[in-house]
């Protein structure tokens, strides 16, 4: 079953306390389609920003789930959880007098260190595979849980406000950083190399790539808007060149376009046909330039009659 809104990108901002599965669920009921794809999941505690792939354009999340991201959370500095989030069991307090001499300097010194490439375990209640279970399924069933660590980037982490109570030290920060960083374990990691226990008890995703929370709309309105067509979307992300009508049967036969590597600025881009649709990805092969993902034949210009507005 093809979606009468055709395919495209959906951007949908995601209430608390509803998983990310519901609302692929109700994208699937509301646009009449089960084909519908994901760009990362967002954990039942957070808002915020999910990118949806509908139909045909499944093929372009393989192309937007490792871009940066752009969080706004809130870090609880005093407890530890088991979960690392306040879903989680409290498994220690720190005492009151020694909450009471971290400075705000501390605070900031310590929030530096994790700045910038760092080695990070993942929490782990997450979704990451250990053995072929998710490690989340793993250590409710009470197995121990050993994750590996991971490089990862923290380019923005910045405090807007920050509350103190005899209990807790509440910060509200904006994190940006590179696909796969966990913000649960940077609230983990600040309260323990602060001595006093951390995690977080807000996190709301705003940004994924060039895509802006702004831009998406609540899941009780996924059937009125219209989709990002999937030309405009891979252009955003990749960039895009402009083919004949003859390349673009030669790119969708499997046909190299000769010589065509300098047409392209990174390693990847958009192939769009004179009718403004997109074709496929292509990327280069020493000085020519391969299709790496074609489209349905006709599936790109339906997507682009029934609409993809640019937000």
């Amino acid at each position: 079953m093809v979606s009468a809104h055709g395919p495209g990108i959906l951007l949908v901002d995601k209430p608390g306390g509803m998983t990310s599965h519901d609302v692929v669920s109700r994208a699937r009921k509301a646009l009449g389609t089960r084909k519908i794809g994901h760009a990362g999941t967002l954990d039942p505690l957070a808002t915020g920003l999910l990118v949806l792939g509908v139909d045909s354009a499944t093929r372009l999340l393989t192309y937007l789930v490792g871009l940066d991201k752009t969080y706004e959370a809130t870090i609880r500095l005093g407890a530890a959880t088991d979960s690392d989030d306040s879903d989680g069991e409290i498994v220690w307090r720190a005492d009151r007098q020694v909450l009471a001499a971290v400075d705000d300097e501390a605070i900031q010194a310590h929030i530096a260190a994790l700045t910038g490439p760092i080695s990070q375990v993942p929490s782990t209640v997450s979704a990451i595979k250990v053995g072929g279970r998710r490690a989340y399924d793993l250590a409710r069933a009470g197995e121990e849980v050993v994750l590996a660590s991971r490089e990862v980037t923290v380019s923005r982490f910045d405090i807007l406000e920050l509350q103190r109570t005899d209990d807790a030290i509440d910060l509200d920060v904006i994190v940006d950083c590179s696909s796969g960083t966990y913000i649960r374990a940077l609230a983990r990691d600040l309260g323990s190399a602060l001595g006093v226990g951390g995690h977080l008890t807000a996190l709301r995703r705003t940004r994924v790539g060039p895509f802006e929370i702004a831009d998406a709309v609540v899941p009780e309105a996924i059937a009125t808007e219209p989709l990002l067509s999937s030309a405009d979307v891979a252009v955003r992300v990749l960039g895009g060149i402009e083919v004949t009508d003859a390349e673009a049967s030669a790119l969708r036969h499997g046909q190299r376009l000769t010589g065509a590597a300098g047409r392209i600025v990174g390693e990847h881009a958009a192939a769009i046909d004179p009718a403004g649709d997109l074709i496929g990805i292509v990327g280069r092969r020493g000085a020519d330039l391969k299709s790496l993902m074609n489209l349905p034949t006709g599936a790109a210009a339906e997507g682009a009659a029934e609409g993809g507005r640019a937000r």
